[in-house]
């Protein structure tokens, strides 16, 4: 199942349980975890891109690993609202990874990547430590936002 609807995706999940937050890049997979209890996420694996099956492996081993009962991806739209080639990409990546058998969750993430900037910036952290941890960071921040709008419903 693939919703964009919050509380579609709450229905399939009545007992929570841990969710993976992804931030899709071209070069890589930011990624992030959240508690069975859905209070806070963390920024996890950072995953190399390289061909889908490869991708695909170390998302399963990461499943696995944390015993996660959905994801939710960072849906790229643009300003307008309208969606973009990478929103068309990231429902792809959505639908070629229905078989993992766990609900998806696609959640707005158009602050995202600026906002976790903004943090960073402001932490005075350099250019080349923030391209390395910008896409795991906005993974947590898409997945935040998505459990904080999960419990609410």
């Amino acid at each position: 199942m693939i919703t964009p609807d919050r509380a579609v995706f709450r229905e399939a999940l009545p007992d929570g349980g841990r969710l993976l937050g992804l931030d899709l890049g071209s070069k890589t997979i930011g990624t992030a975890l959240c508690d069975a209890g859905w209070s806070f996420a963390s920024p996890a694996t950072l995953i190399r891109r390289a061909k889908f099956t490869q991708d695909k492996a170390a998302l399963v081993a990461l499943i696995a690993a944390q015993q996660v009962k959905g994801l939710v991806l960072g849906l790229p739209l643009n300003l307008d609202g309208s969606e973009s080639p990478r929103s068309q990409s990231t429902r792809a990546f959505a639908r070629n990874c229905t078989d993992l058998g766990l609900p998806i969750l696609l959640w707005d993430e158009r602050w995202s990547t600026v906002a976790v900037e903004r943090v960073m910036i402001e932490q005075d952290m350099s250019r080349a430590k923030r391209a390395e941890r910008v896409d795991n960071l906005a993974a947590a921040h898409i997945l935040q936002a998505a459990i904080d709008a999960l419990v609410m419903v």
